[in-house]
């Protein structure tokens, strides 16, 4: 397909971005490339692979998403692509790509030089192998040809909420530009548990017998989001600068 997505933690006041893409297209000048957020909260694994798990699936078969949130580059790390659903992800082996990863139908360590840039820094593997794997990718190369298959993907162990009784226990996941806390809770995964029954849900000094719609129906609100994870917000407001919400902050549903 020639698209190729950029999902990163570089921010934008540097120029890392835009070597990336240089890169790309010094590959493939006719690549098409789509920024998915370079803002990712700093070397936090664990949000970038539910934003991951949140966007892949709009693009069209075929496309190449590059993501790189990588504390431990340069290390004994694998360099990695994914092959799920149609699509190629390539980045990391530290369990950004765990939501793809275990319905994978192939990955493959990233290893042959030549579908890497002839010097490869310790320190951006981004522009040194990322993308330009990508890029051969996107001109339609075997995947065989970027390295051996492996079987032991990096998956992240804490990404679902845990059920115990009539319990269930999640987490906020991250939180977006507005402020709203976005768990770890699925809307399946909810309905599965509760299946019609009273329950209360909640978060700091928070709790709430129902979802709302939307954000504008309660000054605070619980509902199911755009990504189809449980949220919570401020209507005008922001939620984390209101209550003084971190990742991890606990979310409880109990079976009433």
């Amino acid at each position: 397909m020639g698209i190729i997505t950029l999902c990163t933690d570089f921010g934008n006041k540097d120029p890392y971005v835009g070597i990336m893409k240089a890169v790309i297209l010094g590959v493939n000048p006719l690549a098409t490339i789509v920024d998915i957020t370079h803002e990712v909260e700093v070397q936090d694994i664990r949000e970038a692979a539910f934003i991951v798990h949140d966007y892949w699936n709009y693009f069209p078969a075929g496309t190449i998403h590059v993501v790189v949130i990588d504390p431990t580059v340069g290390s004994s790390r694998r360099p990695i692509a994914v092959f799920s659903d149609g699509h190629f992800f390539v980045g990391p082996d530290n369990g950004v790509f765990s939501f793809v990863a275990g319905r994978a139908s192939e990955v493959r360590a990233v290893e042959n030089r030549d579908c890497m840039r002839e010097e490869i820094s310790p320190t951006f593997h981004g522009r040194d192998i990322f993308s330009p794997a990508a890029a051969r990718l996107s001109l339609g190369i075997e995947p065989s040809l970027l390295g051996r298959e492996i079987t032991d993907p990096v998956m992240l162990q804490d990404i679902y909420p845990v059920i115990t009784g009539n319990i269930m226990t999640g987490d906020i996941a991250r939180f977006d530009h507005f402020g709203n806390a976005i768990t770890n809770i699925h809307r399946e995964q909810f309905e599965s548990f509760v299946k019609g029954r009273p329950y209360a849900i909640s978060i700091k000094e928070f709790s709430f017998s129902s979802l709302s719609h939307s954000y504008y129906e309660e000054e605070i609100t619980c509902l199911t989001g755009s990504s189809g994870y449980m949220e919570f917000g401020v209507f005008q407001g922001n939620f984390r600068a209101r209550t003084g919400g971190r990742k991890r902050d606990p979310v409880v549903i109990t079976i009433r």
